[in-house]
């Protein structure tokens, strides 16, 4: 009877051990489930600052992206300006030398024909080049961006008031960019 009683004790010793190991083990996976539900918590919030993070850098490149594009045209116009106009300083010195010429031909006459020939070919190479005299000023509007005024006279007529009257120096064009401004007189 002992044994029995003794073999009741262990079994009830066991069931409790079970009962116990049991709670223990609800314990533990409840424990497990906080933690992994933690844990998703935790990987969705890092996932969504990733994902903020990760359209940040993508709204940064393509920024960056539209800069060097910009940059990359802007010095590539610049270029071509530069080398639109990079005879301009050249130019300028010339022109003078085609002032004399033209100041020659009024005063000397027809009999300058080897000095025609010559101011007409420099003439045509500087075309070449892009350079081109503004032409038929008389009776055109004052411009400031285009002309700069000497003088004013009374007008010859009542249509000449505030127009160019006389073209004292000739005025240039380089690519659409003035290298000499036109030296008039206008009409008051």
């Amino acid at each position: 009877m002992t044994d029995n009683v003794n073999e009741e004790k262990e079994q009830g010793l066991d069931q409790a051990d079970i009962s116990e190991n049991l709670k223990n083990e609800e314990d533990l996976n409840k424990e497990s489930a906080q933690e992994d539900i933690e844990e998703k918590v935790e990987d969705e919030a890092e996932s969504d600052s990733m994902a903020k993070e990760n359209q940040e850098l993508k709204d940064k490149y393509v920024r960056l992206y539209s800069e060097f594009e910009n940059y990359r045209r802007r010095t590539a116009k610049e270029k071509l300006d530069m080398i639109s106009t990079a005879s301009i300083n050249l130019i300028q010195e010339i022109l003078p030398v085609m002032d004399d010429f033209e100041r020659s031909f009024k005063v000397e006459g027809n009999d300058q024909e080897g000095s025609k020939l010559i101011y007409n070919k420099l003439g045509k190479i500087l075309e070449s080049k892009g350079l081109l005299p503004m032409e038929d000023l008389i009776g055109k509007e004052f411009d400031a961006e285009y002309h700069e005024a000497i003088t004013q006279i009374p007008a010859p007529s009542e249509d000449l008031k505030g127009k160019i009257v006389d073209v004292v120096e000739k005025g240039y064009m380089l690519s659409d960019k003035v290298v000499r401004f036109a030296k008039v007189v206008i009409g008051n």
